[in-house]
């Protein structure tokens, strides 16, 4: 048989052969159900109880992406940010891939509160799933008209995106002035009543410590940790930016580590539930991020390339239990956990505080002790004279 004929017939290496045993593997994967363990998946977050910890991050998870996985496996479902008015979004490109994940400008493209209400919450609703609906603002005012318009519809929790730039102050990004976060977070609290407001923290913020500490104390429930790091990709022929925008958000494995720290800055520094976002793809990442001091995930990167990867995580960590002998998550977590390792959030606001002064400051390079020694006043000349020790700082500037 000719090769064009199995195109014809749906042989082997035909497409509608490949698309035959991707809808084969994807209908035994939902009939596979969950590992089967049994165990205790269920965290708490500031009020709002969930199945399990695994929910899809702001922007990577569309309703229309729902027929590709089990939903009923998902902890919770958070929606694409929503702004006051409708937005298009930045122009193409848009998104290309890193060695270690991805970079994207989308831009964060909205229908607007009516247009969110009317056509797109409906469709998250009928994933089943607790919603969780990003609010976003390009002025603090915008946030809380948002929080106006959408107070009553009837959802699980609000998540506030303070990484959005502050049209007021130049562009910088709002999330990184512990003063407009209270503010922020204040009015959007206070408009949506007793609906659990979540907070999702820039990994740009200055002293993201202090970021936290603000947003805790005007009222939020949790905080999530953290969104995308600022970058650029050029192209290797003209040396042109990729992107349309040309700079965007970097994501996927490379940002882990960089966000491990951060959301072990913030469990410190709060006493509330904090959500690690950050390069997220197995049950071994979602393990690193809670022994850290998170209580839940939330995945987006992995998500492109494996719609399916979160409700795989949920069976792995299911399986993981089974497998080390534990009934619950939490006795996963601590498994193996040496008594000296790092500790998880505080335990009073007061404690959080304390533990926040307690932290190590940057220690003196080679090079700056050198100097000292030698009567000298100058500086380091070299970045890699420098040892970033953690301090709740970041050194890179938002573009």
């Amino acid at each position: 048989m000719t090769a064009a004929a199995r195109h014809v017939r749906g042989g082997p290496g035909s497409r509608s052969g490949d698309r035959d045993r991707d809808r084969d593997a994807r209908e035994r994967f939902f009939a596979a159900g969950g590992a089967g363990g049994g165990a205790d998946l269920s965290v708490s977050l500031g009020g709002l109880r969930l199945s399990n910890p695994v929910m899809p991050a702001s922007g990577c998870f569309g309703p229309e992406l729902a027929p590709l996985l089990p939903m009923g496996e998902l902890g919770a479902v958070v929606t694409k940010t929503v702004f006051a008015r409708r937005r298009g979004g930045n122009a193409a490109h848009r998104l290309t891939e890193t060695p270690l994940g991805m970079i994207n400008s989308v831009g964060i493209p909205s229908p607007g509160t009516r247009g969110f209400v009317e056509d797109v919450l409906p469709r998250y609703r009928a994933t089943g799933r607790p919603v969780v609906v990003s609010v976003g603002g390009l002025r603090i005012d915008e946030y809380l008209r948002v929080a106006d318009e959408l107070a009553g519809v009837g959802c699980a929790a609000f998540e506030v995106n303070v990484s959005c730039p502050n049209l007021e102050h130049g562009g910088i990004e709002i999330g990184a002035s512990p003063e407009a976060v209270h503010r922020v977070t204040d009015g959007v609290r206070r408009r949506l009543g007793d609906v659990p407001v979540w907070v999702k923290l820039t990994p740009m913020a200055p002293d993201i410590a202090a970021v936290a500490d603000a947003a805790q104390s005007a009222g939020a429930r949790a905080l999530t940790v953290a969104n995308s790091f600022p970058g650029m990709v050029v192209s290797s022929g003209d040396g042109t930016p990729v992107l349309g925008n040309g700079v965007g958000g970097v994501s996927g494995p490379a940002i882990k580590p960089l966000v491990l720290r951060l959301v072990w800055l913030v469990a410190r520094s709060v006493s509330i539930p904090v959500i690690g976002c950050g390069g997220i793809g197995s049950a071994q990442d979602v393990l690193d991020h809670l022994r850290v001091g998170a209580t839940a995930v939330q995945v987006g990167t992995a998500t492109f390339a494996r719609p399916q990867v979160m409700a795989e995580i949920v069976r792995e960590l299911d399986a993981l239990c089974a497998r080390a002998g534990v009934a619950t998550l939490q006795g996963l977590v601590h498994a193996g956990r040496h008594a000296d390792a790092v500790s998880g959030p505080a335990g009073t606001p007061d404690e959080a505080r304390a533990r926040r002064d307690d932290m190590p400051t940057r220690q003196a390079s080679p090079h700056e002790r050198m100097a000292e020694h030698a009567g000298s006043h100058s500086r380091p000349t070299s970045d890699q004279d420098v040892v970033d020790e953690p301090a709740g700082d970041d050194l890179a500037a938002a573009p």
